[in-house]
């Protein structure tokens, strides 16, 4: 769940969905896919400017097969419903896999090595499949050598369309990560150990769609759908707005039923926020969205309103479309514990898939042995369509971004705070927080769960349910 202040907490009520495109200085590169259009991504090696100043080799990306000179992961955008499909093409020199962050699909196609596909070795490729149920913003990325490939950049957003939404005067999508760059522009070791085993290791060049502090334009006076994903594999977001008001529509790819004004949001690696935004009146005017975490304002990207004035007004906005949801009994639900801790360093099994070489923390006092043909137990037995709730308790001095694959969970209750029953994929987890999360298990096959700080994820913050 992201965390808002208390007062905007208490007015949430649900979640979250998005959509957008980039305008003005840097245009975000977009595909539409539909039955008779198949995507193709190629998963490259390739150079880019990510500092703004020196060009970094080294870099990892998916290239469009019908944009060659895109550098950035595409912004893909399907409809709810309609049939998507997406043939990866491995030109890396390791395997590698797509995982679509958040979507309620067929297990086979969850892109998760040994449990739901093969590897994609080096010029194989593989064919992604699906119609995602649900509408909203969600996001794209290797489950395979995560830090290294997600760090060096394979992060895409993946837009789900709601014919039924409303109309807005414009849209801005937003891809924020860090990048671990040396004075020169180029990678330096993507984690330290002793980083590892606290909050991660952090970038030193943070940025919005690959570029710092890019700048977009949008109509005064309108109303801009703001998406933005949090694909960084450390950085947990504090993010506010200087010079417009907003408001939350959509949090983790679900609507929340009650829109409410933005004062600052908390949001954890996974995470996605959607924003209606309104743009001044006033032709020229600039519009600052900032990270105030840990203590010193960052600007992450900038909006200046242009032509005259819409006079559009956030009231007016008709609400998103609910996702389908299907409520936990929560009376007759079986509980399930998830404890997060730190465990004894210990050596990481070694995998094609990489290994940090160390187990600093785990699931339930067992952590994950890295990606291997012998993974643990699955760490629960759910029988499809019976209702679940997890005692999520974190023991850690750390706050841990867990995600959920395949199917959301509803948040019921927390130790320390109000929380509204809000659907999501990724619940940020507050340091010796004890919280109760909900689902239907309605989505049969092994679904991983894990911290979504990849070091936490490859040194031992996995595990996996099983339905059947």
């Amino acid at each position: 769940m992201i965390r808002m202040n208390r007062r905007n907490v208490l007015k949430a009520g649900l979640g979250i969905a998005a959509y957008g495109t980039g305008l003005g200085a840097a245009i975000v590169s977009s595909r539409t896919a539909n039955a008779a259009n198949e995507i193709e991504l190629e998963a490259v090696n390739a150079k880019a400017l990510l500092d703004g100043q020196h060009l970094t080799d080294g870099v990892m990306t998916y290239r469009s097969l019908g944009e060659p000179d895109a550098l950035m992961p595409p912004t893909l955008r399907v409809k709810r419903g309609e049939p998507f499909s997406a043939k990866l093409m491995n030109r890396l020199n390791e395997p590698t896999t797509i995982h679509w962050h958040g979507l309620r699909i067929e297990n086979r196609m969850d892109g998760v090595p040994f449990l739901t596909q093969p590897y994609v070795y080096t010029g194989d490729s593989f064919d992604y499949r699906f119609a995602a149920p649900d509408a909203g913003t969600f996001w794209y990325h290797p489950h395979c050598n995560t830090l290294t490939q997600m760090g060096r950049g394979m992060t895409g957003m993946l837009i789900v369309e709601d014919p039924k939404d409303p109309q807005f005067d414009a849209e801005i999508a937003l891809n924020l990560r860090d990048w671990r760059l040396g004075a020169k522009g180029e990678f330096i070791e993507q984690f330290k150990p002793r980083d590892a085993a606290r909050n991660g290791t952090f970038g030193t060049v943070r940025g919005a769609n690959w570029q710092v502090q890019p700048a977009y334009e949008a109509p005064s006076g309108g109303i801009v759908r703001l998406r933005l994903v949090a694909s960084d594999v450390t950085r947990i977001y504090q993010l506010r707005l200087d010079g417009a008001d907003a408001d939350v529509i959509a949090i983790d790819g679900q609507p929340v039923p009650n829109r409410f004004r933005l004062e600052t949001a908390v949001i954890g690696p996974g995470q996605r926020l959607d924003l209606a935004m309104r743009m001044p009146d006033v032709e020229g005017s600039v519009v600052s969205l900032l990270d105030t975490r840990p203590s010193t304002a960052k600007t992450v990207a900038t909006f200046q309103a242009i032509g005259q004035s819409l006079k559009h007004r956030l009231e007016e906005l008709p609400p998103l479309s609910a996702n389908p949801w299907q409520e936990p009994d929560l009376k007759n639900a079986e509980q399930i514990p998830l404890i997060l801790s730190a465990t004894a360093e210990g050596g990481a099994k070694e995998s094609f898939c990489g290994s940090l070489g160390y187990t600093f923390w785990a699931i339930n006092r067992v952590p994950w042995p890295g990606d291997s043909v012998d993974p643990t137990a699955p760490l629960a037995e759910l029988k499809l369509g019976k209702s679940y709730i997890f005692n999520l308790e974190n023991l850690t001095p750390h706050i841990h971004p867990i995600h959920l694959h395949g199917m959301n969970f509803q948040v019921v209750a927390s130790n320390m705070r109000q929380v509204p029953p809000l659907i999501t994929d990724t619940y940020l987890a507050m340091p010796d927080e004890k919280v109760q999360l909900s689902l239907v298990a309605d989505n049969p096959g092994d679904w991983v769960l894990h911290c979504h700080i990849i070091e936490h994820q490859k040194s031992g913050m996995t595990s996996y349910v099983r339905v059947t």
